[in-house]
Order: C-alpha cells, then sequence, then structure tokens
C-alpha cells in the first residue's frame, strides 16, 4: 500500500474530498461554515476521527483509486480470503513484474542461430531462471543437456534442462508447469518498431521478443507463486517447473529426458500446464484442448547438379522448375481443398456436440479479417472457419530451394529444385499412411508428364496431433479459474499449430495435459513487434494463483 507523509499533497487533497463527500465530519472556522484548509491536514478537535486513522484511511482509499484509474480490477471481484490477498499483492506489486519482464526480455536467448555468443545466452537465461526459482524455496536441478552437433562438424552446448519443485504435501494435487526461454531472431532493421531485446512499454502494450512467447507466461507463473510466498499464504498445491531452453529449435534432448524421469519426477504430477499459445479474440480468455500434428515433405526434381543457360539449352529439354510447379500445383485446389487421393479418409467426423462449441466461439469475422490483414477468406460463416483452422487437415507450399529468386533478371534453368510442403494432421489421420498416399499421388502426377528428370519424395519431419480431454479436472478448474478473474467463461479452441512437447509429455507420462494460454490474439509472436499486454501478463499471474486453488478444490473430491 502506498506509504504517504502527513502533510503530502496528495493526503491533504484526498481528506479534502473526503470532507466535502460527507464522509467525515467538515472542520468549521471561527467566522462561520466555510472549510479552514489551513486546519484539514491536522484535524482539529471537531472531527471525531484521529489524524492516524484519518491517514491510514486516506492510504487504503488512495491504493483502491489508483488500482482502479489504472485499469488494474478484475471484471468479477475476487472470493474473500487468501486469493483476494494474493490478488492485492499482484497489483501492488506489477511494476516490480514488468521489471523482472525486463531483465528476462534483454537476454538475446535466440536459439535458432547456432553460434557461440547467442549459446552463452541461453546458458544465461537458464541462470536467471533457476536463481529466480531457488529465491522461491524451489529445489532446482539444472540438467546437462549435452551438445548439439551441427553440419559442418562444430558443436555447441544445449542449455541445461530445469526440473524444480516447490512443495512434496501428498495431501495436494501437484500441478507441473511447462515452458520454454528461448525466443526466435529479432532484428530491429527488420521492421521492429523499437530494439526487440528492450522491454518497451506503448499505451499498455509490453514490446520486446520473447514477451507472449514464452517468458511472459513464465514469470506470470512465477508472479502467481511469489504472492502466495510473499503473504506467508500456503500454496495450495504442490508445484513443478519443466522448463527448457530449445523450444524453438525442435526442443533437442527433452524427450529423452522426459522418457528418463516418468517414473521420477513426473511420477507424483497430476497434470501438467502449458501456456503457449494465444487466445483467439483481444479480450476474451480461451482454454486448447486440441492442437494439429504435421507432415513436412520435401520433392526434388534433378536434371544435372548446374544450372543451364535459357538460350543454350530453353526448349530442348525437361526443366525441372517446370516440373515441380506442376507437382505442387497438383496438391491442393483453390479452396485450399486437398487433392490427395484418400487423405481424408481418417479424419475425425464432427459430432453435434463439437458443433456447439464452435458455435459458441465469441469471433468477429470482420476484426479477425482485418487484424490479419487478409481481404478474403476462403470461408464465410465463423464455424467454417474455424473447422478448417483446427479439425480439418491444410496443405501449405512453403518455398522452391535452387531457384533464382534475388532482385534483378538472371537467365538461369536450374539443374535441380526441391520444393517444399506441410501437411497439417488431424485426429485421427495415421501419419505413416499420409506419408505413402503423398507419395504415390506426386510419382502418379509425374509419371505423367514422361520427364527425364528424377524425383525424389522425403517426409523430413513427422509430428502427430494432440487432443485432450476437456471433462478432465484441469479443464473445471482452469474454466472456474478464468470465471474467477475475468468473469466471463472461456472459449474453448483449438489451435491450428503443432506444439509437439503436449503430444510427448502426454503420451510418455501418462499425465493429462492441459493448455492455458495469456496472450491476445493480435500478439504477433515469432513476428516483428512481438508484445503481450500489461493487462494481460498481470491478470494471467491472477489466473494462475487462482488455477491452484480451484485444483486444490477439485483434489479434495477425487
Amino acid at each position: 500500500m502506498p506509504r504517504l507523509p502527513p502533510e503530502s499533497p496528495a493526503l491533504t487533497g484526498l481528506l479534502n474530498w473526503l470532507i466535502s463527500a460527507g464522509v467525515l465530519g467538515s472542520v468549521q472556522s471561527s467566522q462561520g461554515n466555510e472549510q479552514n484548509p489551513a486546519k484539514l491536514a491536522f484535524l482539529s478537535d471537531s472531527c471525531k476521527t484521529s489524524r492516524g486513522a484519518l491517514k491510514a484511511l486516506a492510504e487504503s482509499l488512495l491504493a483502491f483509486l489508483l488500482l482502479l484509474v489504472r485499469g488494474m480490477f478484475s471484471p468479477s471481484t475476487p472470493p474473500p480470503g487468501p486469493l483476494e490477498k494474493v490478488f492485492q499483492y499482484i497489483d501492488l506489486h506489477q511494476d516490480e513484474f514488468v521489471q523482472m519482464l525486463k531483465e528476462w526480455v534483454a537476454v538475446e536467448s535466440d536459439s535458432v542461430q547456432p553460434v557461440p555468443c547467442l549459446r552463452r545466452e541461453l546458458l544465461r537465461m537458464a541462470g536467471l531462471a533457476a536463481d529466480r526459482l531457488r529465491g522461491l524455496g524451489a529445489r532446482v536441478a539444472s540438467v546437462d543437456a549435452g551438445f548439439q552437433q551441427l553440419s559442418d562438424g562444430q558443436t555447441l552446448p544445449i542449455p541445461p534442462i530445469l526440473l524444480a519443485e516447490l512443495g512434496s504435501d501428498p495431501k495436494k494435487p501437484t500441478v507441473c508447469f511447462y515452458g520454454h526461454l528461448d525466443v526466435q531472431p529479432a532484428r530491429q532493421e527488420d521492421g521492429w518498431l523499437t530494439d526487440p531485446y528492450t522491454l518497451t512499454e506503448v499505451d499498455g502494450k509490453l514490446y520486446g521478443r520473447g514477451t507472449t512467447d514464452n517468458k511472459g507466461p513464465v514469470l506470470a507463473w512465477i508472479n502467481a507463486v511469489s504472492a502466495f510466498k510473499a503473504l506467508d499464504e500456503d500454496l495450495p498445491v504442490n508445484i513443478k517447473f519443466l522448463i527448457e531452453g530449445m523450444e524453438e529449435s525442435g526442443s533437442l534432448a527433452l524427450e529423452e529426458l522426459v522418457q528418463k524421469e516418468k517414473s521420477g519426477f513426473f511420477s507424483s504430477v497430476d497434470c501438467i500446464v502449458i501456456s503457449d499459445n494465444l487466445w483467439i479474440s483481444r479480450r476474451k480468455p480461451a482454454l486448447i484442448y486440441g492442437t494439429r500434428g504435421n507432415s513436412y515433405f520435401t520433392v526434388e526434381v534433378k536434371c544435372r547438379d548446374q544450372d543451364f543457360h535459357s538460350g543454350t539449352f530453353g526448349g530442348i529439354l525437361n526443366e525441372p522448375m517446370a516440373d515441380l510447379v506442376a507437382l505442387l500445383g497438383s496438391l491442393v485446389d483453390a479452396s485450399g481443398r486437398i487433392l490427395v487421393p484418400g487423405i481424408y479418409g481418417h479424419v475425425a467426423p464432427v459430432t453435434e456436440e463439437e458443433k456447439r462449441v464452435y458455435e459458441a466461439i465469441d469471433l468477429d469475422m470482420e476484426e479477425y479479417r482485418n487484424s490479419s490483414q487478409v481481404k478474403k477468406f476462403l470461408f464465410d460463416t465463423k464455424e467454417e472457419l474455424l473447422m478448417h483452422l483446427w479439425r480439418y487437415p491444410s496443405l501449405s507450399i512453403h518455398g522452391i530451394e535452387g531457384a533464382f529468386h534475388e532482385p534483378g533478371a538472371k537467365t538461369v534453368i536450374p539443374g535441380r529444385v526441391i520444393g517444399k510442403f506441410s501437411i497439417r494432421l488431424v485426429p485421427h489421420m495415421d501419419m505413416s499412411v499420409v506419408e505413402t498416399q503423398v507419395k504415390q499421388h506426386l510419382e502418379y502426377i509425374f509419371s505423367k508428364r514422361n520427364s527425364s528428370n528424377q524425383m525424389t519424395v522425403s517426409m523430413a519431419l513427422g509430428l502427430h496431433p494432440w487432443i485432450a480431454n476437456i471433462s478432465d479436472h484441469q479443464y473445471l478448474a482452469a474454466k472456474r479459474a478464468i470465471k474467477t478473474v475475468f468473469g466471463t467463461e472461456p472459449d474453448m479452441i483449438r489451435d491450428g499449430s503443432t506444439i509437439p512437447i503436449a503430444k510427448i509429455l502426454q503420451d510418455t507420462t501418462q499425465k493429462s495435459v492441459i493448455m492455458l494460454p495469456l496472450g491476445a490474439v493480435d500478439d504477433g509472436e515469432h513476428s516483428q513487434n512481438e508484445k503481450i499486454n500489461r493487462w494481460n501478463y498481470i491478470e494471467g499471474s491472477k489466473l494462475f494463483a487462482a488455477f491452484f486453488l480451484e485444483m486444490a478444490k477439485l483434489h479434495s473430491s477425487w
């Protein structure tokens, strides 16, 4: 609570307001009924309330007004008890939490560019997080993850994976939080309005690389724990942390560690929380219960290793680029439908219950289109758009390797080109079946061209979709926590992207996984000017605190 000196202008002004509003008896001058401002700061004997009590009251009211003006109140009032104190603590210490985020954003923990100086930054980031967790009283193990072997022969250290534990009461549920501390590359000259590694607040938006993906959510979880600890309130749950530093580069060494610790670190865990996604709205919170998988393909067409001069060879040979364009053009039609035969055969049918879930989602199509800067989507209704984004497969063509793409005019015929595309998978598609279907389709299309070139199709990456049971305890607890903090029911949504760790954790540990996002739809993860709103960051910290309490309540009835 703000502390004021006895004669501070804020206190004197507030006391004047209290008297003018009739909250307190006024101090009268000897000449009539006019108030005497000179006496207000010291409160004459005619005022029934002591000066010390008034000062305390003024401080309380000033704190209230500060919070109101800054817009930090939740739409719904928290229930009385420990949670109300935790919410007040988070409100009053929000600047400290923002400062901590600023310190974390300043670390250029880029895992994508394999250079020694950035690996040192990743190691420093892991150290900062471990120190913060130890400061909360957690037992922290920095697990050596070994080295990354690069294609040029050099090796780089993989940052340690943090396993932290806080509490081991068998009467309480144990909640594990997964997060990552690494970020995508960012340079101001790429279109950032500010230095991406200097947290900058503009109109309540906290700009900086990693603010929403994923340093902000990791810190929000830590903020929630720290509020309970600072108030000497008993944590309602046992807390575990799984924090890595290579998520943006494929989570190197993480799957092996999860497998090794499934009967150790994870044995007592009741559920695992991931907060590495976004809402579908700017203001309405969401819960995520599914993500798509991904099969990433390359198709190579080769005549020879060297390029050709188009004036010397144009018109007398099968050009690899023409073959490749025909192959890529055979994969998807103008309406977005995948043309690979049989590809939809194993897609789970839409149920009536699922239709109702999509109908209940709050999505303004016009706002979504404008914020996406897209002239027109392929689908006109909310339900159609969301289903094709989340629960139907999609095929995207990503690029061509080996083709001339620089500015200028170069009359070259590429001798060898590689097309790259991927298919987002959904339940119950089988990855090996999809691979076979794609290869057979491209071989058929290529054979019809009677080309003398060689074609090779490879699946470079295969990741399964993930789906959760929204009737599990953690989803009920999260819904109740969202209602407490935001005063509304969440949108129940899926994520069209792929988050491999969800499937790995769920399948390996046999524990329930929930995705509980904090960020707004316009946060711009991976993009220029990535941000998290101060409101989302602070209210998200409260959300995690409320989630702890709701999990504890449900645990008593298990």
